[in-house]
């Protein structure tokens, strides 16, 4: 719904900042001030944990280098793809989802194998394995609780789906090419997350011993899974893709943080100097005041490493949520405001699969886990006796949502501003598509006139 939502709005405003200058037009300044602050915040604290982990992940095949040999290596590479722009980013991003998906691919059909007893004999599944453990141990870990602890988490690994959003402003064909983004992302959803995750629920269990005791790539339930039916080799495939993929997210960091605190300083939200962009479109500035923060990776090497990053993740764990939520709300007045002014749904050249509904339904359901959030902070999984301890558990899972109130209030006494009207919203500015309703029927119109097979393909992958 939020891609959906996100997807409607930025392919007939294809602006600078995306979301983030949508929500200062369709909602408010102040409010949008805190969201893009909290936006930039969280990938700048992302990009030096990726940089560590893509480190780990290489100590799968050996600890002779130095960890910070590692973590200075990958620094370098990300900054090389970083300065390249949207075409180093939208390249490594394209050839890397080629590796993910192929990989992913194939462990879902190896996993169907193993699972009905096809696997190697000399492994664990070699006999009919079923929902043997949906059984024992059982498929909720702490039952509501622990469905309710992990919201977050998942949250976070789906953290990226909105960068559709910002990559419009340098999209040469917004109107041809984001629908396709926005659909496929339904696909990568289903068959990356959804049924790998359901196959590794079926091949190991939720207490297994493996999960917890490893280290670095060791604790993968991909490399476990293989490594457990006894095939020899991919697990070091598997292990280079998530390499690969820890290295990908740390680019998105550069860009999506980069990309917010350039749409910041245009609306005098940020430094001035941070509104600079070369003649190859590349917001210099605000590249490298994100990629300062990389450097941090380096405190990991220390024994107070961990717990430095476990808060600076709790000033992002609910940043993807509320990023999520304030695009459903932005697009709910977005809606209301064209209406308002006059204008149909017709004239959209991309409508949201479910309209403003879904954005509706969306915004429940992100309320709904922000709650659970708040519950699990205060009551945590086991229990906690201190005091001070329940204290910090609680900061350490709900800190960005005092971090963003504080950035609402400075917007506020910044700017002294209100939410607009509905009728006082901007809808020309920025605007790509000029097309009357009749116009859209005509051209919707031919484009039903293609075969019925074209239609289909369009209707799940391309625009309509």
């Amino acid at each position: 719904m939020v891609t959906q939502a996100l997807g409607e709005m930025a392919i007939i405003y294809p602006v600078s900042g995306g979301f983030y200058t949508l929500a200062s037009r369709m909602l408010d300044p102040s409010f949008a001030f805190a969201m893009g602050w909290n936006y930039v915040l969280q990938w700048a604290v992302v990009l030096p944990l990726e940089i560590t982990v893509a480190g780990t992940t290489v100590q799968y095949w050996t600890d002779k280098v130095p960890l910070g040999v590692w973590i200075t290596i990958f620094f370098l590479l990300i900054i090389f793809f970083a300065t390249l722009g949207t075409l180093g980013y939208a390249e490594e991003e394209f050839w890397s989802s080629c590796l993910k998906l192929a990989v992913v691919i194939m462990f879902i059909l190896i996993g169907i194998v193993c699972i009905c007893g096809g696997g190697p004999a000399s492994g664990e599944y070699g006999s009919y394995v079923g929902g043997r453990y949906w059984q024992n141990p059982g498929a909720f870990a702490n039952g509501f609780k622990g469905v309710c602890a992990m919201f977050v988490t998942a949250a976070f690994s789906f953290a990226g789906t909105e960068l559709v959003g910002l990559a419009a402003t340098e999209t040469p064909n917004p109107r041809k090419t984001l629908p396709s983004a926005v659909k496929n992302t339904f696909w990568r959803i289903t068959i990356i997350y959804i049924t790998s995750l359901t196959i590794i629920g079926l091949l190991i269990p939720y207490d297994d011993p493996d999960l917890f005791g490893g280290s670095g790539a060791n604790v993968s339930p991909f490399v476990i899974v293989l490594d457990r039916a006894n095939i020899s080799g991919l697990n070091h495939l598997v292990n280079a893709t998530i390499c690969i993929s820890v290295l990908s997210i740390g680019l998105s960091c550069v860009y999506a943080g980069s990309r917010t605190l350039t749409a910041l300083a245009e609306t005098g939200y940020a430094p001035k100097m941070f509104t600079y962009v070369d003649k190859a479109g590349r917001p210099l500035y605000s590249v490298i005041a994100i990629l300062l923060f990389g450097p941090i990776a380096y405190v990991n090497l220390a024994d107070v490493g961990d717990d430095v990053f476990n808060w600076l993740l709790a000033l992002s764990g609910l940043s993807t949520l509320f990023t999520w939520l304030s695009i459903c709300i932005t697009h709910i007045r977005f809606r209301q405001a064209w209406k308002i002014q006059g204008h149909s749904v017709e004239e959209l050249p991309f409508t949201a699969i479910a309209g403003v509904w879904g954005s509706w339904l969306g915004a429940g359901l992100i309320v709904i886990v922000l709650i659970a959030q708040f519950y699990i902070g205060l009551f945590p999984l086991g229990g906690v006796e201190s005091g001070s301890a329940r204290a910090e558990g609680f900061f350490l899972s709900y800190l960005a949502f005092p971090i963003l109130i504080a950035f609402w209030v400075i917007g506020y006494a910044w700017k002294r501003t209100l939410p607009r009207k509905t009728t006082e919203i901007d809808l020309d500015t920025g605007r790509k598509s000029w097309l009357t309703v009749e116009e859209m029927r005509q051209y919707k119109a031919e484009r039903r006139l293609a075969p019925w097979w074209k239609r289909i393909y369009r209707m799940l992958f391309t625009s309509t």
